[in-house]
């Protein structure tokens, strides 16, 4: 196979910690052709849908070729794995990619659904698998909520990482000043949730491939901290997935098959849903590392049964 990864610089990309330099390396081992770009190399011309790629030798890291004008249609898989935000260079690579897409080409994830998932406000349609939940950009809605609540938890809509993430309670001085703040005078909504207090306990990141739990991992606050993500120094460590884990992936599985959500990160507190990551999930490292578990292999795997 042929397999195009759109991302940021290689650069930029970690090969000890990045979940995208892992799919790569998979994919060489099994054979695979493997090429790179950035969002801006994608190009339509009319309806060819085209991109400015290197053919890269990923293992060890990293040998980069010279650039090549490829025909997208020439790729059998298409990885989108831009990190956020999603802004509006984003979406319009969506919009080249389903041109590729249109010409037969799998993207994953596909690009409709990037664009309708946004990473908080997709666990909604799970709702019952979630703490309470309110999304507002009233100030009078929210007010009441954290005083229903008593503690909560705010977070942008367009965040990641756990930036942005603030908890508050609901009785705290100048709460109406910090919500009038993050929601910009009323003109954004914001996520607010109960707070769990089982986050101490740890926050986790299960990943699903084609709709099956594969790999997971607990990322646990550091002290004085109740985010948990790894890039706000959350320490990750080997856990098994609960019944009720289990149950909440499974009720996930048919939505994300049939949306084209190929490999999702979702994370879990205490046995609540708390956000679907479809964008460019983590945790493929620490699963090989933790769980002694070649998940990228294991991905790659299930891919080439599909494709």
């Amino acid at each position: 196979m042929r397999q195009l990864f759109v991302l940021d610089p290689l650069g930029q990309i970690n090969p000890a910690k990045d979940s995208s330099a892992a799919l790569m390396q998979a994919a060489h081992r099994a054979g695979d052709e493997v090429w790179a770009c950035t969002p801006s190399d994608l190009i339509a011309r009319g309806d060819e849908p085209l991109a400015i790629a290197l053919p890269v030798t990923p293992e060890p890291w990293i040998t980069v070729g010279v650039a090549e004008r490829q025909t997208l249609a020439g790729f059998d898989v298409i990885w989108m794995r831009k990190d956020p935000p999603v802004d509006e260079a984003y979406l319009y690579a969506t919009h080249l990619l389903e041109v590729a897409e249109r010409a037969g080409v799998r993207v994953l994830n596909r690009p409709s659904a990037l664009r309708s998932w946004n990473e908080k406000l997709g666990a909604l349609r799970f709702s019952r698998w979630m703490a309470p939940t309110l999304v507002a950009g009233r100030v009078s809605e929210l007010l009441l909520f954290a005083q229903d609540q008593q503690e909560i938890v705010l977070k942008p809509l367009g965040g990641r990482a756990g930036l942005g993430v603030i908890r508050v309670n609901g009785q705290a001085p100048g709460l109406q000043a910090l919500l009038e703040l993050v929601t910009e005078q009323e003109s954004l909504p914001v996520m607010a949730q109960a707070f769990l207090s089982s986050v101490s306990e740890g926050d986790k990141r299960i990943l699903l491939v084609d709709g099956d739990p594969l790999g997971a991992i607990n990322r646990r606050p550091s002290a004085g901290e109740f985010r948990s993500n790894l890039a706000v120094g959350g320490q990750a460590e080997a856990t098994e997935l609960t019944k009720r884990e289990r149950q909440i992936c499974a009720a996930l599985a048919p939505a994300l098959r049939a949306e084209g959500l190929f490999f999702v990160g979702i994370d879990v507190i205490g046995g609540m849903l708390s956000e679907i990551n479809v964008t460019s999930p983590t945790g493929v490292r620490e699963v090989e590392r933790l769980m002694n578990q070649p998940l990228a292999d294991q991905t790659i795997e299930r891919l080439r049964a599909l494709v």
